[in-house]
């Protein structure tokens, strides 16, 4: 038996696994996000650590023959997220998250002050990244910076509670900005121009190496014979690759979650720093990946149903099939762009909105808004030598066929659907506990099974394509307007 804990932006999943990768029984826990300043996005590290005991004891509760037989727990959690340790290992402040936008400024001078951000790094010095969130600390947080004795990721202080080990994996830590990517190590260079030393991180293994064993009082808790090993695990596009098969070169998802990202495994480090793609470490061995990354995915339709009043299900149901591009057009920045601008100021907006626009009209444009946010990151890999023919989508908004349609046919490649989608990144880390127990990746990471694929539209390719090209103009005329 194999457990998956995913800690996500707004709720631990927990899933276990037979030796056949069969769901045997899942859990839930939701989280919250505290906005207390604009632009500002933070967590309790605490909430992670009693959401996931709270969806381990309903596996405990549930399925008690099945927990004793665990051998491998795998982590994925949300990538880039600050948490400051203090000696003695407790939070000194709220974990900043990938989506807080307090540290442009900082980014701006970390880029022209260590041009290895760029070369070691592999990217872009955005707000989302966590060398950027530690630089604001240190300028406006003195007293807290001085006092941090670990900086971890959110799964990684997941991990601390579960082994009492501070370890990270090589695709998370990628996203830190502190790693040399191609090297897989941690970078002085890079540490140093934050302040920080090799002292103040995470011990790195692969995300499918042993990081340690579970405590002993958690396998009293939980009903397990023995302790199982806890993965290095991934970050959780990572570990969603891992979930869904994309582990070999060539191989690429589509993930419709919170935010957005066309994911794309390579054999090599593929930096593409012009263009804002992101390029990091995979979570299995001698593997990298490139991603697109856009912050307000499913998040987009959220806010519409939530100014609306109604539920993104209805909306989206009430869409029905589409024949064409909506006449609205829709730029899905709420709180800012990633892939390709790199712009956390820009923000949300509808054009063409008449007299006849409703409810109907506003949600295929929020559609259609997204897929072409997504068609930018498409374009960037491009430029970075990568092509992609097919996809596997994961996360909420894969339930939504009609925005698989729209998806399918604007960046003309073939749509797998997986039978349990919404389970892309807690399989992968199960997937990845599993490896860890047996001591190889060996017929771990294949596809799971596909509900349906959905091909490009002929009738709407044509018409995506001129609607796409009509909405790349709307960014430069907003910039060039001073938005």
């Amino acid at each position: 038996m194999f457990i998956g804990l995913d800690i996500g932006t707004s709720s631990v999943k927990a899933i276990l696994l037979d030796e056949d990768q069969r769901l045997v029984a899942s859990a839930t826990a939701d989280l919250t996000v505290e906005r207390p300043h604009p632009s500002w996005s933070e967590q309790d590290p605490e909430s992670w650590w009693t959401a996931c005991q709270t969806a381990m004891d309903e596996l405990a509760q549930s399925s008690p023959k099945e927990m004793s037989a665990v051998k491998g727990i795998g982590l994925s959690g949300h990538m880039h997220g600050a948490t400051l340790l203090g000696a003695d290992d407790k939070p000194l402040r709220p974990c900043i998250l990938w989506n807080d936008g307090r540290s442009a400024q900082q980014c701006v001078e970390l880029e022209a002050a260590e041009p290895g951000f760029l070369t070691l790094g592999g990217n872009r010095v955005m707000p989302g990244f966590t060398a950027p969130k530690l630089q604001w600390v240190r300028e406006n947080e003195p007293d807290t910076f001085s006092k941090t004795a670990k900086v971890l990721l959110p799964k990684d202080y997941v991990r601390l509670q579960l082994t009492g080990e501070h370890v990270g994996d090589m695709s998370d830590s990628a996203g830190t900005l502190w790693l040399d990517v191609a090297k897989r190590d941690w970078s002085d260079e890079l540490l140093n121009a934050t302040g920080l030393t090799r002292d103040h991180m995470p011990r790195l293994v692969e995300g499918s190496e042993s990081s340690g064993q579970l405590r002993k009082d958690l396998c009293q808790r939980w009903g397990m014979t023995s302790a199982p090993v806890v993965a290095g695990g991934g970050g959780d596009n990572a570990a969603s690759a891992c979930g869904v098969g994309a582990t070999a070169p060539g191989s690429a998802f589509v993930s419709l979650g919170t935010s957005g990202v066309v994911f794309a495994t390579n054999d090599r480090f593929s930096p593409n720093t012009e263009s804002a793609v992101h390029a990091f470490c995979h979570a299995v061995p001698y593997t990298w990946h490139q991603m697109g990354v856009i912050l307000s995915a499913t998040d987009s339709l959220n806010w519409l149903a939530k100014s609306l009043g109604a539920e993104p299900s209805t909306l989206t149901g009430a869409l029905g099939p589409v024949s064409a591009p909506s006449d609205v057009l829709f730029l899905p920045y709420l709180g800012g762009e990633r892939t390709p601008h790199n712009d956390v100021s820009i923000r949300a907006g509808f054009y063409g909105i008449s007299h006849e626009t409703d409810n109907r009209a506003l949600t295929h444009a929020v559609l259609d808004g997204v897929a072409f946010a997504l068609k930018d990151c498409m374009e960037a890999l491009a430029v970075a030598g990568t092509k992609v023919e097919r996809v596997t989508a994961v996360g909420g908004g894969s339930r939504s066929k009609v925005w698989l349609e729209i998806i399918a046919s604007l960046l003309n490649v073939v749509v797998d659907v997986p039978a349990d989608g919404d389970f892309g990144a807690s399989l992968g880390a199960a997937r990845l506990g599993q490896a860890a127990a047996v001591g190889s990746t060996e017929g771990i990471f294949s596809k799971p099974p596909m509900s349906t694929s959905i091909e490009p539209r002929p009738d709407l390719t044509d018409a995506y394509a001129e609607a796409y090209a009509r909405w790349r103009k709307l960014y430069p005329a907003l910039k060039e307007a001073g938005f």
